[in-house]
């Protein structure tokens, strides 16, 4: 991998909750400490502060539910310092909590977090628990009908947070540099993606959307259900459109970043299921709750894995054709049309490298911490798993 061949680098950032947020600052920060820069801000700030031939550059971000959040942030030209002090992790300093001084973020709290979905609460009691007919229809009835709460949170505190206290702009187009967030259609099997598109529009698998705001578009991707409620965004012709967690389709978005340009992607995933280790011993001990999230993090992983393998197998067979052409010394034109043929086909450029960053299994406090925890000592030891998994992995590349 040549880095200062590279046109455009784009930083992929997935779900899991605060801990994967802090998984990713700790990424950031093994990227920072390797060289490469994180572009953001409005068109002005990053003409003034980024150098445009600079290959270590980052300028384009995905970002799917806790990633949106941490990607929108890095969109809007804040550092990384500035999302340690959101978290509380510490930056060992007081912070100002001034929108104009991107250097610090007032620290999110769990009001933030977790607003209650009131509105949800309303529609808890069931109806016919209060006309006193309980039985009437049986338990499955009673539940169907009565239990219609659908998220026990809302993500309008996160929206009200990003859109007072850190977006000056709360507007894909101000940016001057690329940012994606990615949900997904409620009421259909469609992934949305909101951003700076020309118009919206939508194939048969996918919705792009450009009418939403920044902040409405991470609340609408971090809607992790059951624990928070579908969030609802409201179209130019009034009708309002609900969606959820940005990871329900697609664990990993790469396909965005190289979509819209980019030469080197660089994926950060938080997710990886529990291997044996002497020191927390058996799953099995520790109920239902920890065996079932081991289950949900399989089945995720398992997704990943087959996204990686399946990339690396297309990039394999391409590079297999090219090289049986020039070593049979057959006709370039044909050579290159039948490369052509794959590249369209399974829509591969073969110029795009991938760095994907994930914790080892022998980490396994990632899997045992909280999802949703602010404790300041966790989160710091969770950065640190971040740092250096994200130093391991720029090693394999010789970065």
């Amino acid at each position: 991998m040549r880095i200062k061949d590279k046109k455009k680098v784009a930083l992929v950032l997935s779900g899991g909750g605060i801990k994967a947020a802090a998984f990713h600052i700790g990424v950031c920060l093994a990227l920072q400490e390797k060289g490469f820069k994180f572009a953001g801000g409005t068109k002005e700030m990053v003409r003034q502060n980024f150098n445009d031939d600079d290959p270590m550059t980052i300028r384009l971000y995905v970002g799917s539910s806790a990633g949106a959040f941490v990607a929108s942030i890095l969109g809007a030209g804040y550092p990384i310092e500035s999302l340690i002090n959101a978290f509380q992790i510490g930056s060992g300093k007081t912070p100002t909590f001034d929108k104009t001084d991107l250097r610090y973020l007032k620290s999110i709290t769990y009001r933030d977090i977790f607003n209650l979905n009131s509105s949800g609460l309303l529609r808890f009691i069931p109806r016919s628990l209060l006309e006193k007919n309980i039985v009437t229809g049986g338990i499955e009835s009673l539940i169907k009908n009565g239990l219609k709460l659908n998220g026990l949170f809302s993500t309008k505190g996160i929206e009200s947070y990003l859109r007072r206290e850190v977006f000056l702009d709360n507007d894909f187009a101000r940016l001057g540099v690329e940012l994606y967030i990615v949900g997904t259609q409620l009421n259909h099997s469609r992934k949305a993606i909101f951003g700076n598109f020309p118009n919206s529009y939508k194939t048969g698998s996918t919705k792009y959307i450009n009418y939403s705001t920044i902040s409405e578009s991470v609340a609408a991707s971090t809607s992790l259900p059951p624990v928070f409620s579908p969030y609802g965004i409201t179209r130019p012709d009034g009708k309002e459109i609900f969606y959820y967690d940005g990871e329900i389709r697609d664990t990993l978005s790469t396909h965005v970043a190289t979509d819209n340009g980019a030469d080197l992607v660089i994926s950060s995933y938080s997710i990886q299921p529990y291997h044996y280790t002497p020191e927390m011993g058996s799953l099995d001990k520790y109920g239902i709750p920890l065996i079932l999230n081991q289950a949900l993090y399989q089945v995720i992983q398992q997704k990943i894995a087959k996204h990686i393998q399946n990339q690396n197998d297309i990039s394999g067979i391409y590079d297999s054709v090219a090289n049986y052409f020039r070593q049979a010394k057959l006709p370039e034109a044909h050579k290159e049309k039948l490369l052509q043929i794959i590249r369209e086909k399974v829509n591969h450029r073969p110029e795009v490298d991938y760095i994907y960053i994930a914790p080892r299994p022998q980490n396994y406090e990632m899997f045992f911490v909280d999802h949703f925890s602010l404790n300041p000592e966790i989160l710091g030891r969770i950065v640190k798993v971040g740092f250096k998994s994200g130093l391991n992995a720029l090693r394999l590349h010789e970065i």
